[in-house]
């Protein structure tokens, strides 16, 4: 009686024909192009949102924005107090808005590109992609 593995041994020792297939990418569809930047952008905003939130929690738990204020204090005579403007919901607040103009500008950046690139490929003729079968 015959194994598994003798039976997949039989089947990768017999040659297979790969076919090569070049293939000429001359349109990048304008709204598909909108939606997977739009996408990108907001993995890119709850990426940009976490991380601010980490960083402040070290530099929190650290000591670094009191020790910043000693030396601040030292300078202004204590006029100015950086701890007074650097609390969670502000530093939040503010990462929110960094992650919504970020999110605008990569959407209508990813729709820009595929415009140029729609219109280039009348002078270039595209993109040669190659591929294979298996």
């Amino acid at each position: 009686m015959s194994t598994v593995a003798d039976k997949l041994a039989k089947k990768s020792s017999s040659k297979t024909n790969t076919k090569q297939v070049r293939l000429r990418l001359v349109y990048v569809d304008f709204w598909s192009a909108v939606k997977l930047s739009f996408l990108a952008a907001v993995a890119l905003a709850i990426v940009t949102v976490v991380s601010t939130f980490l960083v402040f929690l070290v530099v929190q738990s650290t000591g670094l924005i009191s020790q910043v204020d000693e030396l601040l204090g030292a300078v202004t005579d204590n006029s100015f107090t950086l701890g007074a403007f650097l609390s969670l919901p502000q530093v939040m607040a503010f990462a929110a808005v960094v992650a919504i103009l970020n999110l605008i500008v990569v959407t209508v950046l990813g729709a820009v590109v595929a415009g140029i690139y729609n219109l280039m490929v009348k002078v270039t003729g595209g993109l040669l992609v190659g591929f294979t079968s298996n």
